[in-house]
Formats: C-alpha cells, structure tokens, sequence
C-alpha cells in the first residue's frame, strides 16, 4: 500500500452538505452512466487477478471469483437502475464499508453511488482496512474524469468518521444494530441513514423436496466464504418425513469438504478471518456437543472450525447465532405452522430478512412471512441483486431512518436517495 489515502474522481473542495450549497450543473444520470460503467467494467476485467489476489486475504477463492462476477452484473446494471429510480443528487455519502465482500461492497457503495453523488468518503472496517485499502487503490484512479463523483477512503477512527457523517446528506452503515444507533444519533434530523444488518435465513426443506438437491442447496447457503456471509443460513429446518434421508446425505457431503487455504481454487472452508468467530463457534459446539452429529473440532490457533453438522428436536425458543462459520444445523419439525409461528416470534420478527422454501407447499404463495421474504426454490444468494433492494423488514435487519423514524424494509441507496423527490 504506498498511502493510507486515495481519491478518485473530480476534485471538490466544498465540504457542505447538497442543500447548503448553490445548484450545480451536472451531467445528466444517463450520460454518466454511459460514460462510466463501461470503462469501470474494463477496469475490473483487466485487474481482475490483482483483485482476485486481493479478495483472497478474506475469502475463499471460489467466494473471490463470485464476487467479481457480482460486482460485474451489479455494475452492468447500474444504468438500468438509475433510470428506475432517478435518486436526487447527493452532496457527500459517507458509507461504514464492511468487513467482507469487499470489493463487491465497494461497487454498491462507492461506484454506483459516486453516479450521483459529489464525494463518497468511505471508512473500512478496521478488521480488514489493509485489504480494502488495496482494492480502492487499484481501482480508485480509474474513476478520475468520468464524471462520477470523487471516492475517498481513509481508515480513520469512529469518532473522526461520525464527523464526517454528520456533514453528509446520506449515510450506509453496515454492522450491528447497537452501533447504528449510535451512529443514526450523530446525524441532523434530515440526514438520510440505511443501516445493513444481517438475519438467520432461515431454509425450510418440506416433505416435498428432493433430498440429494436439497443437500446441495444447503452445503450453498451456509457454507459461502466457510460460512462468513450475512446471507450464510444460520438454520435448516427439515421436515420429519425426510430427516432421516437428508442428515446421512448432509453428514456424507460435510466429511467430503475440502479444507484448505484461501487461494486454493478446491478449497472450500479456509481459516476463518474473524478470531471472535471462531470463539464464539467453539462456544455454541461445546454447549450443544450432545445433539453434534459430524465435525466439532474447532483449532482456534489456526482459525479452523471444522465442517459440523449438529441436529436438534423442534425447540419453540430456539433462535440461532450468526455463526460466521461452517456449522450446518438442522432441526426437524412435523408441522409448517411450527415455522410460521417461530417466524412470527418477536425475535424473528426484529431480524426477519429472507427464508428459503423447499418443497413445502404450506409455505409458498406468500412474498413473505412476517417480516422475512419467501425465497421459493431459492436461497439468498439466488435472489441477491445489487441493483434492487436488499434485505427483508426486520429492523435489525435492514432499516431506512430518517426524521426521527426507523422503518425497517429491503434496502437500496438510489430508491431511498429518490424517496424526497416526490416518486
């Protein structure tokens, strides 16, 4: 890393927010657009084993190549959501960068926006700022005279970036729900915040499903990036009818996980990035050692926890951890309005963001459950789509704040960037 600092994008002195300033001229969306998304796809193109070796201190290499491709689509269809949305233009973002998904955050929440937007200044997570530094100083420079806003990004302290977000028209926040708060009380009345949370993702596997797809459908959800991914399942809850055909075939599938470093294109869970993951990993498979039915070692020196699958009986108040790890855990049920009624619990109510339906027709029909989406035949990372809202409306989930309010809803930055233009 030759700076802590890099700038891409025009030069703007003024540090006021949009509407304390007179009204400029910019380019119209459209012609931004055309101008910058095709150069930034190149850019990404001709980096991409840079970038690739970047991703890969922090994700698996399977998870890195995902990623590029997602960052791809989301930028391909930038075009097409700006038109859809036409967000109002934006003095100064200030966006909290998270601690994964890199480069694929940096495109949502850099990139796309610096279209309507003045400056976007960014502050990386300061588990992984190292890696996030070199992916804004690869790509960076390559936005400087398209016409898209200038891109800052400085790994500074909490308190000096709070500054900067209060100064700022909007705000993206990306981890726990205590600290949004924190932040959303920093903020002038008419500052416009999205907090990004994360939930358990439920996978509902019905009476109905085909075990051996099934099986491979869940290994998908949870075990993306060994299992570090907001959008991982936490839970899977199998129908009676087929536990005792889906839990050999899940044990069978786990023992067969290749184990191994980040950049090791076979590698399927690497060392986790996290060390408290892997304490708090090491924790709940101690504490439910006896319901364990493959896996449970955990080498916190080397970061590994082992591929496990652990099995339990229907539990009402049972409410899984984000685990942030490779810990497959199923429970059985024999009815579908057991799962309504635990989607409906308060619990699952504040962090309600997607449940995945398989073969159980009692299921289905419905957009959502409570305030989870319904994914039929999908999981979460079938349905993810940078360019539409993201999430479900459990609060701690996902929210929008705004004048004293906290909605929680899916969330994309142009559609709430537009909600005061009066569409």
């Amino acid at each position: 890393m030759h700076s802590s600092v890099i700038e891409a994008g025009r030069d703007t002195s003024s540090t006021m927010r949009a509407d304390d300033r007179p009204a400029a001229s910019p380019r119209p969306l459209a012609a931004v657009a055309d101008a910058v998304v095709p150069r930034f796809v190149d850019t990404l193109l001709r980096h991409r084993d840079e970038l690739h070796g970047v991703l890969t201190r922090v994700a698996t290499a399977q998870a890195a190549n995902d990623e590029l491709f997602r960052s791809l689509g989301a930028l391909s269809g930038a075009p097409w959501e700006l038109l859809r949305n036409a967000p109002r233009r934006l003095g100064r973002l200030a966006t909290f960068l998270p601690s994964n998904n890199l480069l694929y955050s940096y495109v949502l929440f850099g990139v796309i926006p610096s279209l309507y937007t003045d400056e976007v200044r960014i502050r990386p997570s300061a588990r992984v700022a190292p890696a996030a530094m070199a992916v804004h100083e690869i790509l960076g420079p390559h936005l400087r005279g398209t016409g898209a806003g200038r891109i800052v990004m400085e790994p500074v302290s909490q308190k000096r970036f709070l500054a900067d977000c209060a100064r700022s028209d909007a705000v993206v926040f990306t981890g726990q729900p205590d600290n949004g708060r924190a932040v959303a009380a920093e903020l002038p009345g008419d500052a416009l915040l999205l907090t990004f949370g994360s939930g358990p993702n439920p996978l509902v596997v019905g009476p109905g499903a085909d075990p051996d797809a099934v099986c491979r459908t869940v290994l998908d959800a949870r075990l993306y990036n060994s299992g570090q991914d907001c959008l991982c399942t936490d839970i899977v809850f199998v129908h009676r009818s087929l536990v005792r055909e889906v839990v050999p075939r899940l044990t069978g599938a786990l023992a067969a996980i290749r184990v191994g470093e980040r950049g090791d294109p076979a590698t399927r869970v690497a060392p986790l990035v996290y060390p408290d993951a892997v304490q708090d990993a090491a924790g709940f498979l101690h504490t439910y050692r006896e319901f364990t039915v493959h896996g449970g070692r955990v080498d916190p020196a080397a970061g590994v926890v082992e591929p496990t699958l652990l099995h339990l009986p229907w539990q009402d108040a049972f409410h899984p951890p984000e685990f942030f790890s490779p810990v497959v855990l199923t429970m059985e049920y024999d009815d579908p309005r057991q799962i309504t009624r635990w989607l409906h619990s308060a619990e699952e109510r504040a962090r309600g963001m997607y449940v995945s339906v398989f073969g159980e027709p009692a299921l289905t029909g419905a957009t959502r459950i409570a305030t989870s989406v319904v994914c039929e035949e999908r999981i979460t990372f079938d349905v993810e789509d940078g360019n539409r809202p993201f999430g479900g409306y459990g609060p701690l989930a996902g929210s929008v704040h705004r004048n004293g309010t906290a909605t929680g809803r899916p969330l994309l930055l142009s559609a709430e960037a537009a909600a005061g233009t009066g569409r």
